[in-house]
């Protein structure tokens, strides 16, 4: 390793991307943690249908359009049909992050 300015200068995008790539990711698997720790406050069932799913290494998303107008992204293992009714429930955590998920 040179430890010249030129080598350093060389090497500075690739040090700068590591810590940058470092600092979004420790607070993303913080936030994820904290939302998984904190309990379910309640659990409002909701009409939808399903508009279209993409399939990529295992794990499938779903549009989902629920019955007020607006559009979610679902992710489920079990299989759905397009344009079938789908009954999902909004759930909603102590510590006020909702997620939509389809009931069981």
């Amino acid at each position: 390793m040179s430890w010249t300015y030129a080598g350093i200068k060389r090497d500075a995008p690739g040090v700068v991307l590591i810590v940058v790539l470092f600092a979004v990711m420790v607070p993303s698997a913080l936030y994820k943690w904290t939302n998984d720790a904190s309990s379910i406050r309640s659990v409002e069932p909701i009409d939808a249908t399903v508009k279209s799913t993409h399939s990529d290494n295992g794990r499938t998303l779903y549009l989902v359009a629920l019955e007020t107008g607006s559009s979610i992204l679902v992710e489920d293992d079990l299989p759905h049909l397009i344009g079938a009714p789908a009954r999902l429930e909004r759930v909603t955590r102590e510590n006020g992050m909702v997620f939509y998920r389809f009931a069981k």
